[in-house]
């Protein structure tokens, strides 16, 4: 679910910054973009189901066959619930997306905008988007208040 929203934020960052930049081809950069984002996420969705299935894959054994109906041994004694245990699982659910919009950032860096790769252009824009959306939002809600 957050893979999907950061998805469509970094949807909406490629276009304005494709439109901005004066590419006539906006629809199929902001596509190949969202395709390496959705892939991007694949694998790394699967590279943690890999690493928690070998963090805990050694509570069961080859003969293990949990009945439906039973409940007890599903309890999680030491294992994700713990602080260092939050941690992993935020770190697990948080990487892929970051690491996605990472790289649509060098993406639209190298070849859409065509600057230089700095920490402080890896990420423009998106500043511009997020006041954007807030003033908006206040707008609305003034002229929502006005007509009453």
């Amino acid at each position: 679910m957050i893979g999907a929203m950061v998805m469509i934020f970094a949807a909406i960052w490629i276009y304005q910054s494709a439109m901005k930049a004066g590419i006539s081809n906006v629809i199929v950069w902001v596509g190949g973009c969202m395709a390496v984002f959705l892939a991007s996420q694949v694998l790394l969705i699967d590279a943690n189901v890999y690493f928690l299935e070998l963090f805990r894959g050694g509570e069961g054994d080859a003969n293990y066959e949990r009945d439906l109906a039973s409940i007890g041994d599903r309890k999680n004694e030491g294992g994700f619930q713990s602080g260092g245990g939050v941690l992993v699982s935020l770190f697990m659910e948080l990487m892929p997306p970051i690491v996605g919009l990472t790289i649509i950032g060098l993406i639209r860096l190298k070849f859409i905008v065509k600057e230089r790769i700095a920490l402080t252009t890896l990420f423009g824009g998106i500043r511009e988007i997020v006041s954007g959306g807030v003033n908006s939002v206040v707008n609305s809600l003034k002229q929502g208040i006005k007509k009453q």
